[in-house]
């Protein structure tokens, strides 16, 4: 069975999974789930936890020996599997299937890694798992879900924030729930059930939003450009690669520019996105982006991210974030920003 994150706690409660696989790259939720998943299995009596990291040299009959073996510290055991290579090969998959054959309840199997991609999800080994066990996928945690999310953690920890002070630490730490989960813990700590005004907040959390190139392609499809220029300059400070966001970007537009000439030619939005695998959370997105953004924005974008890519490797004289914020911006924005120069000059 598929569950999501907020689903686990009841999940656990319906009874023993032989099989638990928890995949996804945001890392507070990863980190939840496998310490409340462990911690379950411990109260039922599951005492010793042996763990595997598994790569593409790894034998896969390490598990299953463990897995039939006899221990000698405990009746019931938890067996942790980091896949650091998610894509698992063949015939690793078919030793994972003859395992699920001779499944049991002394052991309690828990996978987890990066996210799994559609073809690793088809694989027999994963859907043998997922139908006796249970799959739960992680995603970012944005917008309403993540001022659900705030409100869930202070009501748990007791932290009074006052009504404004959430959209702040949203703002602060957007995209890095782990620091965002301390600076609550931090408050907790200094105020109790004190009210929090955005007076005593301001004095003490440090601006640690983490992004990545990625969510600045979800902020240009969907439009929220404010968004994309706050990320761009997160990234800046963070020294992310001027030559990476712009290779991310421009297989994005590429994407775009040929989905709106298909449209043009007589496709319709779910050709394109089963053809180019949009998954259906993220199919408003795109359906934004090919709704607001004109093919003579797309190659004029295109164009400016051609000029930007050659001025940031030929000279140091201008700011190539700020180059990259224009392409964004000329998206859906493209008859103010060509008549402006890419080759400003500081002043």
């Amino acid at each position: 069975m598929k569950i999501y994150h907020n689903q686990l706690p009841a999940t656990l409660n319906q009874g023993f999974k032989p099989v638990w696989m928890v995949f996804g790259d945001e890392p507070w939720q990863k980190n939840d789930a496998l310490q409340a998943i462990k911690k379950h299995a411990q109260q039922q009596g599951f005492d010793e936890v042996i763990r595997f990291s598994a790569d593409e040299k790894f034998d896969w009959h390490q598990v299953v020996d463990e897995y039939q073996a006899m221990s000698l510290f405990a009746s019931q055991r938890i067996i942790e599997v980091e896949l650091v290579n998610v894509k698992v090969n063949e015939a690793a998959s078919k030793i994972l299937v003859e395992l699920s054959e001779h499944f049991h309840q002394d052991v309690q199997l828990i996978f987890h890694g990066a996210k799994l991609d559609a073809t690793q999800q088809r694989k027999k080994w994963f859907k043998s798992y997922e139908k006796v066990g249970c799959f739960l996928p992680l995603y970012d945690i944005e917008g309403k879900q993540l001022q659900q999310w705030l409100n869930r953690q202070a009501k748990q920890l007791q932290v009074n924030l006052a009504p404004e002070l959430s959209p702040l630490l949203i703002d602060l730490f957007e995209g890095n729930l782990p620091a965002l989960e301390q600076e609550l813990q931090k408050l907790s700590l200094l105020f109790g059930q004190q009210a929090i005004s955005i007076d005593d907040a301001e004095q003490l959390v440090i601006k640690q939003a983490k992004f990545n190139p990625f969510q600045v392609i979800d902020a240009i499809l969907i439009g929220d450009l404010a968004k994309c220029m706050a990320m761009l300059e997160q990234l800046q400070q963070e020294g992310c690669a001027v030559g990476q966001l712009i290779w991310v970007i421009h297989k994005e537009i590429a994407q775009l520019h040929t989905m709106l000439e298909r449209l043009g030619a007589g496709d319709n939005h779910n050709q394109l996105f089963k053809d180019y695998r949009i998954w259906d959370k993220r199919k408003p997105l795109y359906q934004n982006a090919l709704t607001n953004i004109s093919l003579a924005n797309i190659r004029q974008a295109q164009a400016r991210l051609a000029q930007t890519d050659l001025i940031s490797k030929t000279t140091s004289d201008f700011n190539a974030y700020l180059l990259l914020a224009d392409v964004c911006i000329s998206l859906y924005h493209g008859q103010i920003t060509k008549q402006y120069s890419l080759e400003y000059e500081y002043a």
